[in-house]
């Protein structure tokens, strides 16, 4: 009989106590954003000054040829500034806690480990989403395109597109539990991102499979050509759908299995 009335209380108390987690997360995060902020800034700026040399610099050497293909240029580019966020922000949160002494503290917290890395990801995502509008409205500006931007084809595609960047990001933080500096290999995967997102996967059905690649191919389609999610053929779908829940499930059990070794190699909190 006890047991049937502390149940919803119960519910109710962690529901509460996820609540406040969330908000915690979200709150850190800005709180780091507004009192760093040469460092936000600096880091928004570099992006929108690297499109800034691509697009100036490509019309100046290709000319036509790039006015061509710049709606397409400037999607790709936004979805990469986008998983940039989303992949790196885990692995460089795992990194900052290490330095700061914190780490252990998350992984005795009441929610348990992955639970907290996993709302400190979402928050990383909403982030990234937001810094990917900013500087899409930048882009367009400046190149003065326009793009056909219907938000739930969007903003669902563009999630399934990053999932997989997620993926990559937990199997980042994975070695940043195990080996803390791992800043270089960071550096490494934005450029094979590049390569992921500018996949020919028109000419090449298999690169599909690959993260990113098909998100960015029907991300493409739904912004340049204005092609709805209903629109889109089933089996594209459902590739893109398999390989977000694929690399992020993937991606989540290296980083659980990564915290585990840490934690009997006693490497959890030291840096």
């Amino acid at each position: 009989m006890s047991t049937d009335t502390a149940s919803p209380g119960a519910s109710t108390t962690t529901d509460a106590g996820l609540a406040t987690l969330v908000r915690a997360i979200a709150k850190k995060r800005v709180l780091l954003l507004m009192r760093y902020p040469v460092n936000t800034l600096s880091q928004f700026g570099v992006m929108y000054l690297v499109f800034l040399i691509v697009f100036f610099g490509g019309r100046a050497i290709a000319g036509a040829a790039l006015a061509e293909s710049i709606e397409g240029i400037i999607v790709g580019y936004m979805l990469w500034s986008v998983s940039i966020t989303a992949y790196s922000g885990l692995a460089w949160n795992v990194t900052r806690e290490s330095q700061w002494g914190t780490l252990e503290q998350l992984f005795m917290s009441p929610f348990g480990f992955g639970r907290v890395m996993a709302i400190k990801t979402a928050v990383n995502v909403l982030e990234a989403f937001l810094w990917g509008v900013l500087i899409l409205a930048l882009m367009l500006v400046t190149t003065g395109q326009s793009l056909v931007i219907e938000p739930v084809t969007v903003l669902t595609l563009g999630v399934l597109a990053v999932a997989p960047a997620v993926g990559v990001g937990f199997a980042m933080g994975a070695l940043a539990l195990l080996y803390k500096r791992v800043e270089n290999a960071f550096n490494i995967v934005q450029f094979v991102l590049i390569g992921l997102i500018a996949a020919p996967v028109s000419q090449y059905p298999l690169l599909k499979w690959l993260p990113l690649a098909q998100g960015s191919h029907l991300l493409g389609r739904a912004m340049t050509d204005g092609v709805r999610l209903w629109e889109l053929p089933i089996t594209e779908l459902a590739i893109l759908v398999a390989t977000a829940v694929g690399y992020l499930g993937v991606g989540y059990l290296v980083f659980h299995r990564a915290q585990r070794r840490a934690r009997r190699k006693g490497v959890m909190g030291h840096y």
